[in-house]
């Protein structure tokens, strides 16, 4: 959605009050719609050196986001999968061509960091509600609500903050950072997905995560069908 025009000032005028008034109102009820970013808000923590190195080789992989498949039935599988996500996400992306290529980066950086697919919708949709310059009370930005200090702690991109809106930058420092998390919390995602918001050992957001989840599976029998 494109924010409407409005003036700088109010001319003089009847007419002119009116529209800018009208201008005004549509303003403010086009960012009253807009529904605000969860926070994000992974805690900067000291990493030692093996694991800064590690994570920085995980970002800085330049390969574009492309599925690969072994077989027909693998490939067959992708494209159910992605026909019946693209359905499920047309109310919050109407374009086609967007909403394939935001789940196409989805399905390849998930597995990439050897994450459940199902289990990155379903944070994207509690921390960012699919808009991808989501910008939080703290600073976490995109999709995954990275925050900040990311870019700069891993060395990457220069430290710019900004770049964290570009679609498969966010997605991979969100995937690297949950796989991180996880390793971290030796498997355990509810645990990860608490560390991952700043609120480890509290229920709220890895239940919220957990239950937007659901609504991400896939079934490919009923797909079919």
């Amino acid at each position: 959605m494109t924010a409407p025009a409005s003036f700088d000032f109010c001319s003089p005028g009847l007419a002119n009050r009116r529209r800018c008034m009208l201008s005004l109102a549509s303003g403010i009820g086009w960012l009253a719609f807009q529904p605000p970013a969860s926070a994000g808000g992974q805690l900067e923590e000291p990493l030692v050196d093996s694991v800064r190195t590690a994570l920085s080789a995980a970002v800085g992989n330049k390969a574009p986001p492309l599925p690969e498949f072994s077989d027909t039935a693998s490939r067959i599988h992708y494209l159910r999968w992605l026909g019946a996500m693209s359905e499920r996400l047309q109310r919050r992306k109407t374009d086609f061509e967007t909403r394939k290529e935001f789940l196409q980066t989805v399905w390849y950086e998930s597995r990439r960091s050897g994450l459940e697919t199902t289990v990155v919708l379903g944070l994207i949709q509690v921390e960012s509600a699919f808009r991808k310059f989501a910008l939080s009370s703290v600073g976490a930005r995109g999709y995954m609500q990275v925050m900040p200090f990311w870019p700069r702690v891993l060395g990457g991109h220069d430290g710019d903050a900004s770049r964290l809106f570009h679609m498969q930058t966010n997605l991979r420092f969100g995937c690297v950072i949950l796989r991180h998390y996880l390793d971290r919390e030796n498997g355990n995602l509810f645990m990860a997905l608490g560390r991952y918001n700043g609120s480890r050992g509290k229920a709220p957001y890895p239940q919220a995560v957990l239950e937007a989840t659901r609504q991400w599976e896939f079934s490919p029998v009923s797909a079919a069908g």
